[in-house]
Order: C-alpha cells, then structure tokens, then sequence
C-alpha cells in the first residue's frame, strides 16, 4: 500500500475514529464501527480514496 495520508490528516482521521467508535459505544449502537475506518487508514497510512482520487496529503 502506497502511503498517502499525511501527519495532520492522519491525527485527524485517528482522533475521530476514536469519537466515532466511543460514540458508537456509549449509545449502544453498531454505527460506532464506522469509526474503523478513519482509524485504520490513519494507523496504515493510506486511503484507497486518496489514490483512486489522486490526492496524496504526505509531504515529499
């Protein structure tokens, strides 16, 4: 996997997939696996979005 997600991006995505699966606890609610998603592509590093997009947010 190419890496594309740059360090504020990948905070970012990190600390809202903790609120989002926290959320998703606190209310009892299966929504909170969404919040896998930003958490998994700020741990890798990569979004298959961004490459299908062509958008890449590392610096050089």
């Amino acid at each position: 996997m190419k890496v594309n997600v740059g360090s504020t991006d990948r905070r970012l995505r990190i600390i809202a997939g903790i609120v989002i699966i926290a959320l998703g606890v606190y209310f009892q609610s299966w929504w909170g696996i969404i919040g896998l998603v930003p958490l998994l592509t700020g741990l890798f590093r990569s979004c298959v979005l961004y490459s299908i997009l062509g958008i890449n947010t590392c610096k050089a």
